[in-house]
């Protein structure tokens, strides 16, 4: 499986089932309309265009097309590229009717098209030697930085969250996922560095099990 750089983005968990089958990369979705109202999502989405780059790959029927020209016109154009599914009418498996315009969405689309769609957009494929992955932070390294189980710790989170403009009652595991998005190690230290004044020290704390 072919892996991309940039962030895939996508309107929904079934569209990105499909697309996680098809490329390794990181994809993540709109919930629909959703993300009209998401300032929390929207800047999230902005920080991922500016360290890897997004393609947007929704729908074919208006709605898709809404979704993308409004993130059109919020996020930087220059770090976001279009991908495009052809018009295909159809329904897909799990639903008992077709959508409005009759339609296939992503999610039904097969994976050549999907394919042929990311490479049309100019998708950064990652081919030869296989990258050198960072080590994911875990639920043990944010005990360690003091942003979990300990005194001053949801704090110190809350001024994180603020800092990265993501939504204050965010999960632990949904906070794990958005710092190893945007961060590794280095650089979420360097980060809590600047948010203490100084330099940062991890806290000597026995270690959590994962």
């Amino acid at each position: 499986m072919e892996r991309v750089k940039e962030v895939i983005v996508v309107e929904g968990r079934y569209d990105k089932n499909t697309i996680s089958q098809v490329v390794d990369a990181t994809v993540v979705t709109l919930g629909g309309y959703a993300v009209f109202n998401d300032r929390e999502k929207l800047a999230f989405l902005r920080r991922l265009a500016e360290k890897q780059g997004l393609i947007i790959l929704t729908d074919s029927d208006g709605a898709g097309f809404l979704l993308r020209n409004y993130l059109k016109g919020a996020l930087p154009k220059d770090r976001v590229k279009q991908a495009y599914i052809p018009d295909v009418r159809g329904k897909e498996r799990r639903k008992r009717k077709a959508g409005k315009e009759g339609k296939l969405g992503v999610e039904g689309m097969s994976p050549a098209v999907l394919m042929e769609a990311l490479c049309r957009c100019g998708a950064t494929f990652e081919n030869g030697a296989p990258e050198t992955r960072r080590p994911a932070l875990t639920k043990a390294d944010l005990f360690t930085l003091g942003l979990s189980g300990g005194e001053g710790s949801a704090e110190r989170r809350r001024r994180l969250l603020r800092r990265l403009d993501l939504p204050e009652h965010l999960t632990a595991n949904g906070l794990l996922e958005a710092l190893n998005l945007l961060f590794d190690r280095e650089e979420l230290e360097a980060l809590l560095a600047e948010e203490d004044g100084g330099e940062f020290c991890p806290l000597e704390r026995e270690p959590l099990e994962n």
